[in-house]
């Protein structure tokens, strides 16, 4: 090595300003996102457009290399004495440094297209299933990898051709080895298009029951009321069966209330009439289906039948609704004197057969 030449005035002159080159594209980089690109945002912020700040903040950190990438590039061509090689190798990793790059911000502003494909349901007249949009999301993001990948192959001579023909070979030997993998999918692609659920509904099975919060092409990830989160194998819960109670269009409500034996008839009759009166009156009963009936005798007193449906399905306000009715029935029973029988027993027992027995047993002593 000619360290003569490494420390010679004119050589360090060039180094310098190579350096100096690097560092005043660092220094626009500063600039850029500490005011030009601050300033931008907040333009679009005030006007509102969702999908105008996605693309900024998507591509706001892959801009941010460009500077650091575009200093290293002008630094080192102006370097005097960088030879660059016959075949263009640096050229072709700046090149995909920037296909990263773009890459980078693309795959970033897929993973918010969820919002952009709501907003389109909400603004058009085409309509795309909530169970599609983070399907279509994470379907946007493979395929700009892969087109991403395939232009930096075919940047350093690599014939896609040949590539794609490797994969048919090992096809084979790839399915065996992703069985399980491939049958998620399907399992996946049967949710999508029977659609027994979509993202936001309280569905049960046999395994879990909650809110579903994510469909993914390999599991769903579902919310337990327990506030767990768990993640079920699409092909499992493809064969499983499954209760949408969210398509519910009432909440059923039944339960019995039983009277004690001593109560007389007509209490009982102006009990379940009042009862049946106070369902029909109650604005949170569906009125379509109310059964109040003196049901059956049962051990310990005469039961009354009662099956109703809430016109609400949200489990708070089902609540309140039966716990409005609950006290109104304590009410009614109040007001009419009548008790209700709980679990109990009588033990009868015969006095003469005891005193006989306490004397037989004094003469055997």
């Amino acid at each position: 090595m000619d360290w003569e030449f490494l420390l010679s005035y004119d050589h360090l002159i060039d180094v310098g300003i190579a350096v100096g080159i690097f560092l005043l594209f660092l220094l626009f980089r500063k600039i850029f996102t500490k005011y030009i690109f601050a300033i931008i945002l907040r333009l679009v912020t005030k006007t509102r457009s969702t999908i105008l700040n996605n693309i900024l903040l998507a591509f706001e950190k892959p801009v941010q290399w460009v500077f650091i990438i575009l200093g290293v590039y002008f630094a080192v061509r102006y370097y005097p004495y960088f030879q660059p090689q016959a075949d263009g190798t640096f050229e072709k990793i700046i090149h995909v440094l920037a296909v990263v790059l773009v890459t980078w911000g693309l795959f970033q502003l897929a993973s918010t297209s969820s919002h952009i494909f709501r907003q389109i349901n909400e603004k058009t007249d085409i309509h795309i299933d909530e169970i599609l949009i983070p399907l279509l999301s994470r379907a946007l993001q493979v395929i700009i990898i892969a087109i991403s990948f395939t232009v930096i192959i075919q940047e350093f001579g690599y014939n896609i051709d040949g590539l794609i023909a490797g994969m048919g070979l090992g096809g084979l030997a790839v399915s065996l080895a992703a069985k399980d993998a491939l049958s998620n999918m399907f399992g996946g692609i049967v949710i999508i298009t029977e659609k027994p659920f979509t993202i936001g509904d309280w569905i049960m099975t046999p395994s879990v029951e909650g809110t579903v919060e994510d469909i993914t092409f390999r599991s769903t990830r579902i919310r337990t009321f327990a506030d767990a989160l768990v993640t079920v194998p699409n092909a499992r819960l493809a064969d499983e069966s499954i209760t949408n109670w969210s398509q519910m269009g009432k909440r059923q409500i039944s339960f019995n209330i039983t009277l004690t034996y001593d109560t007389p008839t007509s209490k009982i009759e102006r009990v379940v009439q009042q009862i049946n009166d106070l369902l029909h009156q109650h604005e949170g009963v569906h009125p379509e289906t109310i059964f109040v009936n003196f049901n059956q005798y049962k051990e310990n007193g005469v039961e009354i039948f009662l099956y109703f449906f809430t016109s609400t399905i949200v489990w708070g306000e089902y609540l309140k609704v039966r716990e409005e009715i609950n006290m109104k029935i304590l009410d009614i029973l109040e007001q009419e004197s009548v008790q209700i029988a709980v679990p109990s027993r009588r033990l009868y027992v015969d006095s003469d057969s005891d005193h006989q027995n306490g004397l037989r047993m004094k003469e055997d002593s």
